[in-house]
């Protein structure tokens, strides 16, 4: 089965500080991803360089085999959520996905049936994104990010502001679209939050890989993985130090 995300010797300087340090991994079709680190450890940079937000020093990264610049209607092929509080506080739930869909191409059906999919009512969609909580934001910021009915999501910290209700719920949605045969590559700081949905993780700490298997993988090599995260993360050098 061909990655649907490959990301190849990717590395990110900005000035004396080396975010990202000769990054390389895959994430696989029909599978979630856990992108798992500290704060800081090179993250949110990577996502930003796999979609074309951040320029890379070097390396490339490849989705659906293409650079995501080169996807015919790359938006609606890719899902993307990387910062849920960007929406526009003035507008409305429904209008921030109305004019998502208008931009995709996207059915107007298609609005309605994502704000049932993420869970916010019919009231919650007419009130302004100003007025949301964070995790009422993260669940638009998801919706948003399906509105193309896409092959891959890519979603940096989905779980930050969501209560445990919607922590189950978004467990729930993300299993179900990597068992359709979609991928999900997911950042997170927190192992146990990834442990109990992904399939895979890739560690990085300090700007380098530091681990990268399946769970079972992972637990069969190391055994104890929190406390391989904390050694291995903590342990890993490089010059500077970024998001």
């Amino acid at each position: 089965m061909s990655p649907m995300i490959t990301v190849t010797n990717l590395t990110k300087r900005y000035g004396d500080v080396l975010a990202v340090d000769n990054v390389s991994f895959q994430a696989p079709p029909g599978s979630v991803t856990g992108f798992l680190g500290p704060n800081g450890a090179g993250k949110s940079t990577t996502m930003r360089c796999a979609v074309e937000l951040t320029p890379a020093t070097s390396g490339e990264v490849t989705i659906l085999g293409q650079r995501y610049r080169d996807l015919p209607n790359p938006a609606a092929r890719v899902g993307i959520l990387l910062d849920a509080s960007a929406q526009h506080a003035g507008r409305t739930g429904r209008e921030v996905l109305t004019l998502g869909a208008m931009t995709l191409g996207a059915p107007k059906a298609r609005v309605d049936e994502v704000l049932q999919l993420v869970g916010l009512t019919p009231k919650e969609a007419k009130a302004r994104v100003g007025t949301y909580s964070l995790g009422m934001r993260q669940r638009l910021g998801i919706g948003h990010a399906l509105l193309g009915n896409p092959e891959v999501l890519i979603l940096d910290e989905p779980a930050n502001g969501l209560d445990p209700h919607g922590i189950h719920w978004m467990r729930g949605l993300l299993r179900g679209f990597a068992d359709a045969g979609g991928t999900v590559l997911l950042s997170s700081h927190l192992l146990h939050e990834v442990q109990l949905i992904a399939d895979r993780i890739v560690m990085i700490g300090r700007g380098r890989i530091v681990a990268d298997g399946t769970v079972d993988e992972l637990i069969a090599d190391h055994g104890n993985l929190e406390d391989m995260f904390l050694e291995r993360t903590a342990t890993t050098s490089r010059e500077g130090f970024a998001a």
